[in-house]
């Protein structure tokens, strides 16, 4: 079993920054892609960012420019700055872990940009 713990969400005003983490545990043998989703009441969960085992990125085209993923192999963590947050971007956060062929998801963190 693998275990994700996500932090870092949390309230900001519109133009703000944040910084979430997602800590993978348990067994783990080989990581592959790692990723950020988020979803608003209502909606769909959608893509934010993903990151390959060898850093090749994926934005959507929403958060261009203002987030940033990377990822800490030797530590198993990945993280997602997000910074020139408007308030569309509240949403519940959700990290997303391919090891080796199965899907983990984290518990997700909501993240409340004020306007």
């Amino acid at each position: 079993q693998v275990q994700l713990v996500e932090s870092g969400g949390g309230l900001v005003q519109a133009g703000g920054s944040l910084r979430l983490s997602c800590a993978a545990s348990g067994s783990i043998f080989s990581i592959n892609t790692m990723g950020w989703y988020r979803q608003v009441p209502g909606k769909q969960r959608e893509l934010v960012a993903v990151i390959s085992r060898h850093s090749t990125i994926t934005y959507a085209d929403s958060v261009k420019g203002r987030f940033t993923i990377s990822r800490d192999n030797a530590k198993n963590t990945m993280y997602l700055q997000m910074n020139s947050l408007k308030p569309e971007d509240t949403a519940v956060y959700y990290c997303r872990v391919v090891v080796t062929t199965v899907d983990y998801w984290g518990q997700g963190t909501q993240v409340t940009v004020s306007s």
